[in-house]
């Protein structure tokens, strides 16, 4: 999955750099030289990571728009460049990440590597994958029974069973594709319909599970 970034600055020796370490993580790069057209774009253009020089003329109008309307703009993370007093600036600006000009490669490549991860985790939280796959169920009023994955993300599942849960704690088990891992979580019944479709919450995933899930949503998500 490549990832989206806009960079607002009118340095095009920065920013040729920056085209080249962004395009190594795979994130698509569009650039803007007015702070005013970068807000009106993200005002109907959804973007994963917001590159800002703050050396620009009219990006301090920008950092105080996307702070009072986050809400509306939800672009993260937010990384700004400059001179040495611009980033030491990093906290009335916003933004969660900075690396000085002239851009050091190895300092740009490992700050929007970060940002990047951060990006990735925050899409893989709510992020579901969809599936046909069997899911043991037991309750604690020592019950089993088997249904049917629909959709897993890192919170919880959405299961097809023709049993009714009601217990409010469950074991589930079920093999994720493609690997060698056994997902089991305890886990509670969130909300069910009249057609044998039911919402679970993990409560509990022991480590070594929650990791192995980690890393195959994050596969799926990739190779989508």
């Amino acid at each position: 999955m490549t990832l989206s970034s806009m960079v607002v600055s009118r340095d095009w020796q920065e920013i040729s750099v920056l085209e080249c370490i962004l395009g190594g993580l795979h994130m698509d790069v569009s650039v803007e030289t007015e702070p005013e057209r970068a807000l009106d774009r993200l005002s109907h253009t959804k973007v994963d990571a917001l590159i800002v020089d703050c050396d620009l003329y009219g990006s301090s109008r920008l950092f105080g728009a996307l702070q009072s309307k986050a809400k509306q703009f939800n672009t993260v993370p937010l990384v700004i460049m400059g001179g040495p007093r611009c980033v030491s600036t990093l906290d009335q600006t916003g933004a969660l990440f900075a690396f000085e000009k002239p851009i050091s490669v190895e300092q740009a490549v490992r700050t929007l590597s970060a940002a990047r991860c951060m990006i990735l985790d925050g899409r893989l939280r709510y992020h579901r994958i969809g599936m046909e796959v069997p899911v043991e169920v037991k309750g604690n009023t020592d019950f089993t029974t088997d249904a049917q994955l629909i959709n897993v993300s890192q919170g919880g599942m959405r299961l097809f069973t023709s049993r009714t849960l009601d217990d409010a704690a469950l074991q589930i088990s079920c093999e994720l594709p493609g690997s060698r891992s056994v997902l089991k979580a305890q886990a509670e019944v969130v909300w069910r319909d009249d057609r044998g479709n039911v919402g679970v919450r993990f409560v509990k995933v022991p480590p070594p599970h929650q990791r192995a899930l980690q890393l195959w949503l994050a596969q799926q998500f990739l190779a989508n």
